[in-house]
């Protein structure tokens, strides 16, 4: 693992480079912004709202060399990767071969999200308590798959994953033996996403929480709580998107209970990879469900979460290159490292263009940008996704996701009012956005 001096206040800041262009790479970029290390910050390939903070470079997340050279010419001390596709292509390998140090893990570990069998055999391997599941190959060994990872007298809903990467798309649940059938046929002989093979799973039941962990390659250090809200329309209906809203923290997980979570699934899974060679450095992202026997993993993804950043990162008062930098060094750095939260709650709501996710709308203006403000006490952050610059100089749509909007405030009910109101303020057409997010935490609190 390359080695990376981290600036201090009498030497030159360290400049910093972040891989992706969407509302989490905008999130991360703005904490790294507000270190007092004051970095020097670049982005490939960003968009319209990055651009604002950082310098952008017009090179793809998936470009591999493309990244190693800017890396190299830029003399950049960090690198970030924020989406999966580069992580499972290499992009740290190739870092770590031109002594760049990189927060991301390698291809290797990038598996735990690049393959839901690979993720499925550590979990196995290493005890982490998750659903019964198959890997098949063809429509009718899925068919068979179902009644034996169930209750084969009432095996529906089932639970079918791609295995490869999907955009948070490739889990379907089919709530009969008819629409089993056509998710199997639509993966393994339309092969929808290039998959070859599927994991049939369990169906479980509970609420759902994404606990990420940042790690050195030897231990777990717990983030805040989260949860997102994946499909499309209000009341979970609707097909899964890439995330429509999250909130932090949820009530149920606070500290001591986040590090008996990292005890029971993150740190098991980084043994058992390093027991294979594997040191993973970077982001273990489990998304959980709370059953009634306790929790199980639905999947563990390899870097951080979208939108879940959105609304972890603005409450975090930690130093966010001192954090990255000590784990993608390794060695004792992570140890020293304390996490210190805001108190205030964070609610995160997604605007998405007309057709997401089954397709995307561009050239949209948008309007009510500037005009955003936050209630006294609050603090508004406007994260940019699908967003691009018009030969006018105006912002449009460009994309599935187009904005995220974080509120903090004193309490949930605070923040999500920010949160909405702002989100209201922002106009264009064919918008999309869910309203019930963290609806039944504010329902909670006044229960």
């Amino acid at each position: 693992m390359a080695t990376l001096s981290v600036a201090g206040a009498d030497s030159t800041a360290p400049k910093l480079l972040v891989v992706g262009g969407g509302a989490r790479e905008h999130a991360i970029l703005q904490a790294l912004a507000r270190s007092p290390q004051r970095p020097r910050l670049l982005c490939a390939p960003g968009n319209a709202g990055i651009a604002e903070l950082a310098h952008v470079a017009d090179i793809s997340a998936d470009d591999v060399p493309g990244l190693v050279e800017l890396a190299l010419n830029e003399q950049v001390d960090l690198v970030v990767v924020g989406p999966e596709g580069p992580l499972v292509a290499g992009l740290t390998d190739a870092l770590t071969e031109v002594g760049i140090a990189c927060f991301g893990p390698s291809a290797a570990g990038a598996q735990l999200e690049g393959s839901k069998a690979f993720c499925k055999a550590v979990m196995e391997a290493a005890g982490v308590p998750t659903a019964g599941y198959r890997v098949v190959q063809t429509v009718e060994e899925g068919m068979e798959a179902i009644l034996s990872v169930s209750d084969a007298a009432a095996p529906y809903p089932a639970v079918i994953k791609a295995d490869g990467l999907a955009a948070g798309k490739g889990v379907i649940i089919a709530a009969s033996e008819p629409e089993a059938r056509a998710a199997l046929e639509e993966l393994l002989v339309e092969h929808r996403f290039g998959t070859e093979r599927v994991v049939v799973e369990e169906h479980l039941v509970g609420p759902e929480v994404s606990l990420l962990a940042i790690c050195d390659g030897v231990r777990a250090l717990p983030l805040a709580s989260a949860q997102d809200y994946k499909r499309i329309f209000d009341g979970d209906r609707g097909p899964n998107t890439g995330g429509m809203g999250s909130y932090s923290p949820v009530p149920a997980i606070d500290a001591s209970r986040a590090a008996e979570l990292v005890a029971l699934v993150h740190q098991p899974v980084l043994d058992e990879l390093r027991h294979r060679g594997i040191d993973f450095h970077g982001v273990l992202y489990a998304g959980l469900m709370l059953t009634a026997s306790g929790p199980r993993v639905l999947e563990f993804n390899a870097r951080f979460g979208d939108p879940e950043t959105q609304a972890i990162l603005p409450r975090l008062r930690t130093d966010l290159v001192e954090l990255l930098a000590a784990a993608a060094v390794g060695g004792e750095g992570l140890q020293r490292v304390k996490l210190e939260w805001d108190t205030r709650s964070a609610v995160t709501v997604v605007l998405a263009s007309a057709g997401y996710p089954q397709s995307a709308s561009s050239g949209q203006v948008i309007t009510g940008l500037e005009t955003l403000g936050a209630a006294p006490g609050d603090e508004l952050y406007v994260t940019h996704a699908g967003t691009a610059l018009d030969p006018q100089g105006r912002v449009v749509t460009a994309g599935g996701r187009v904005l995220s909007v974080t509120a903090l405030g004193s309490d949930t009910v605070s923040a999500r009012r920010s949160a909405y109101a702002a989100a209201e303020a922002i106009a264009f057409e064919g918008r999309q956005l869910r309203r019930d997010i963290a609806e039944q935490v504010v329902e909670h609190e006044h229960a």
